[in-house]
C-alpha cells in the first residue's frame, strides 16, 4: 500500500458541464459528456414545476430513450439537439423568446443517479 493507493489523476481537460439553449438547438458540452461516460442514450426530464431539466444515461429499450453521444471523425465532443417542439417546450416553459438571443445553464451531476441536472432558474444570457 502507499500513500497516495486510491488517489486518481483530475483531468483538467473536462471544465464545468453546460447546456447552451439558442433558436438553433440545445447544445450539450464537452465536460456534460465526459462526466457521463460518453453515453449513446440518456432520457430528458422535465420539471415543470420547479422548471429544471435532466438527461439520464440509460439503455436503449428505456421508454423515451433518445440518442446522445456518437463519435465524430473530427473529435468534437458535444451534443446537439435542434427538434423545434423541444425548444418550443422550454421557451413556454421559461418564457423565453429564443429568437433574440439563447441562454447557458450550468450543469450539477448526480453521480447515484448517472445523469446531469440543468435548473433552468439560474440560466444566464448568452451574449
Amino acid at each position: 500500500m502507499t500513500t497516495l493507493e486510491g488517489f486518481k489523476p483530475f483531468n483538467f481537460s473536462e471544465g464545468v458541464p453546460y447546456v447552451s439553449i439558442t433558436n438553433n438547438g440545445m447544445t450539450f458540452n464537452k465536460s456534460v459528456v465526459m462526466k457521463l461516460d460518453y453515453p449513446e442514450q440518456v432520457v430528458l426530464l422535465i420539471d415543470n414545476e420547479t422548471r429544471r431539466i435532466a438527461i439520464q444515461v440509460c439503455s436503449p429499450d428505456t421508454p423515451n430513450a433518445a440518442s446522445f453521444y456518437k463519435e465524430k471523425k473530427n473529435n468534437v465532443i458535444s451534443v446537439r439537439w435542434n427538434g423545434r417542439d423541444l425548444l418550443n417546450t422550454i421557451q413556454a416553459m421559461m418564457g423565453w423568446d429564443l429568437s433574440k438571443g439563447g441562454f447557458r445553464i450550468e450543469g450539477t451531476l448526480l453521480k447515484a443517479d448517472h445523469a446531469m441536472l440543468f435548473d433552468l432558474n439560474a440560466a444566464t444570457e448568452l451574449n
